[in-house]
């Protein structure tokens, strides 16, 4: 498939590939920030942003496509980083394809199997009839009823358009998310051997994603790994404490 990007900056290639719901809109600012070094990628995942639709998502296909952007762009080797399900897709793309990657940096997510999570975000979402609203506040005001968080809320809202037909429309394929959303937790597939790739993984300190009992699965599909903690972040580390993330992956990127 091929996915809609954005390219910024000069230097080694770096992809930045978002989380479930996201978009690479998410990672505007720090990726001006890392710019300044490298030119970044600024990547929709299928089903995302205003890459294609398709009723598969998987993990498989994922990794595929960035293969596929690669490929297009006579790459050699690509600097991937990925928040959430974007964190898993960097992985599985490290295990199908080890040669590619110069190094791997994996924000709040751990490559094991999640049990699945998120259906009370598309309940919420298809409470929302597009075809019936005509107005952004609306689609606010009904979410709000089943979404209290208020991050989650305009982080949702983010992907809210209007359309060719000016009609609201939402930018992921919410249709092919709900029928995949347990494809989202898939564990990564292990290595043959331990991946000798430089990896850096970054866990918030609030968040539940990454416990201490999954560093053994870490160590084991990854040889040269650092775990990095930030404290007070929550699973969107990245957005919560943007000046510590930027410092802690750009250390790891100067190594």
């Amino acid at each position: 498939m091929k996915l809609s990007f954005r390219k910024l900056g000069s230097g080694k290639p770096l992809f930045i590939l978002h989380g479930l719901f996201g978009s690479s809109d998410n990672w505007q600012t720090l990726g001006k920030q890392f710019a300044e070094n490298f030119t970044v990628y600024f990547i929709d995942q299928r089903n995302h942003g205003r890459s294609p639709h398709s009723a598969e998502h998987n993990y498989r296909l994922m990794s595929d496509d960035i293969l596929e952007l690669i490929q297009d762009e006579n790459l050699d080797k690509v600097i991937l980083m990925g928040h959430s399900m974007g964190g898993k897709t960097a992985m599985q793309f490290a295990v199908n394809h080890p040669e590619k990657v110069e190094k791997l940096i994996v924000v709040d997510i751990a490559p094991k199997k999640y049990p699945v999570t998120n259906r009370d975000i598309i309940e919420a979402l298809e409470k929302v009839n597009l075809d019936v609203v005509k107005t952004r506040k609306e689609v606010e005001e009904i979410l709000s009823k089943e979404i209290s968080n208020v991050g989650t809320l305009q982080f949702l809202l983010k992907n809210l358009y209007w359309n060719d037909d000016q009609k609201l429309a939402w930018r992921f394929n919410l249709e092919a998310l709900k029928n995949n959303i347990a494809l989202v937790g898939e564990a990564t597939p292990m290595p043959s051997a331990p991946l000798q790739i430089p990896v850096l993984f970054v866990k918030g300190g609030k968040s539940d994603h990454i416990f201490t009992a999954d560093t053994k699965l870490i160590y084991e599909m990854f040889a040269n790994v650092k775990i990095e903690t930030i404290p007070d972040a929550g699973h969107w580390v990245h957005a919560d404490k943007p000046k510590e993330f930027y410092e802690v992956v750009s250390a790891f990127l100067k190594a």
